[in-house]
């Protein structure tokens, strides 16, 4: 997979999150040093995300784009940025294939 997708200053700079095939999951992930979950669930208008650090909510109902920034901003609170990219093209990510075709990436820090 080529880096060429990612605005980062090096490969090093990304952490791929794995991901289940289900419709519906939380995953609980140290990013950063600080505890962050990330809950995905499909909707028949695509793949949206809810954010949390600490038990804190920061976002919700995120739509999930291919090569998208998800948070964009340092003010959301979080300690990075996620994206989701597309291996085999350049479909928005859906459930039947993420861990696999779909890949969900944190960038740590913020540019």
């Amino acid at each position: 997979m080529s880096s060429a997708f990612f605005t980062t200053s090096s490969t090093t700079d990304l952490v791929m999150i794995p991901l289940a095939t289900t419709a519906a999951q939380i995953l609980k992930v140290t990013l950063s040093g600080q505890s962050v979950q990330i809950a995905l669930r499909q909707r028949s208008t695509g793949l949206y995300a809810d954010f949390w650090l600490e038990n804190n909510r920061l976002l919700s109902g995120i739509l999930c784009q291919d090569r998208t920034w998800l948070a964009r901003d340092e003010a959301t609170g979080l300690p990075g940025d996620f994206t989701f990219t597309d291996t085999q093209g350049t479909q928005n990510p859906t459930y039947e294939e993420l861990g696999s075709r779909y890949l969900l990436f944190y960038r740590v820090g913020w540019l």
